[in-house]
């Protein structure tokens, strides 16, 4: 990120929880053999779950042989409270936060550590990168301990923009900037609201994602979706994510890619929600580094 003025937020840092959570690596899944597309076709492809040798963030999330596909670990809790009827695997979910530190806890990757990149609905993972060679030593079942720290972060002198699913350390590096009674916030693209799919009309944002559509080559095309990189953050226009996910007019909401892009209908580049305001307090500034591999430094080749 460029040099900018020093300025660092206000928040409710120091009254917030930092608690242990725990998922495993989760093994690839496969609903259907077939995939077919939005126009018709079938395709026989590598979708949710496992480890991603070759696929991170910071690279490209389209042009893959893929749906679906999450960069790095998938992990999920597989254990369930049965006195609240509760399941683990949504605090597992909803506390994890894109930025956390990730420990795995056993095997021959014990004591490797990773950051969480960001949580993928439906399938209800949380996604997990780690270095490469650190790959190599992990297997399936493998249990990772997150560090949750974010939920319930506020920025005080912005009260009109909620924040979701964020360590606060990722804040501090993405660093957007004050300018009057809003907020500049560095983002790779803007994406209009109406190409939104899978997703749309969900009760909350703690967890999860919603698909940026990628069938108009016009739209496509003139606002370079193409280029969209896994942990990039992106500007979606037109959309409040208060309360779930509407159309608004004249809202912003701010999130991080998180998996590559889809060939069913309705599907794409999925998109975790780190903030959004109702009413325009957020400015999206244009800065192609704003990629949570870059803020982060988790890779040395980009």
């Amino acid at each position: 990120m460029p040099n900018r003025e020093l300025f660092m937020l206000t928040t409710n840092n120091e009254k917030l929880i930092k608690i242990s959570v725990m998922g495993e690596i989760a093994s690839p899944t496969i609903r259907s053999v077939y995939t077919v597309s939005a126009t018709g076709q079938p395709h026989v492809l590598p979708s949710v779950g496992g480890i991603t040798y070759n696929l991170r963030v910071g690279d490209l999330a389209c042009g893959w042989e893929a749906d679906h596909v999450e960069p790095g670990v998938s992990a999920e809790n597989k254990e369930n409270d049965s006195r609240s009827g509760v399941a683990a695997n949504t605090a597992f979910n909803v506390l994890s936060c894109v930025g956390n530190e990730a420990i795995v806890v056993n095997g021959d990757g014990k004591g490797a550590r990773g950051v969480v990149t960001g949580k993928h609905g439906g399938i209800e993972h949380v996604l997990i990168d780690f270095p490469s060679g650190i790959l190599d030593k992990l297997v399936l079942g493998d249990k990772i301990l997150v560090k949750a720290f974010g939920t319930g972060l506020k920025l005080v002198d912005f009260p009109e923009i909620k924040v979701f699913n964020m360590d606060p350390a990722l804040l501090a590096a993405w660093d957007p900037q004050p300018k009057e009674n809003k907020l500049l916030v560095p983002v790779t693209h803007v994406v209009p609201a109406a190409v939104m799919g899978s997703g749309l009309g969900a009760n909350q944002v703690n967890s999860g994602d919603y698909d940026i559509q990628m069938f108009d080559k016009a739209v496509v095309d003139q606002y370079k979706l193409e280029t969209l990189r896994l942990g990039d953050l992106v500007a979606i226009v037109d959309a409040d994510h208060s309360f779930g996910r509407i159309y608004r007019q004249g809202a912003v909401s701010v999130g991080v890619v998180i998996h590559s892009n889809c060939v069913t209908a309705g599907h794409g580049p999925g998109v975790t929600t780190l903030m959004t305001s109702p009413d325009g307090k957020i400015v999206p500034l244009i800065n192609r580094e704003a990629n949570v591999a870059s803020l982060l430094k988790l890779r040395a080749d980009i």
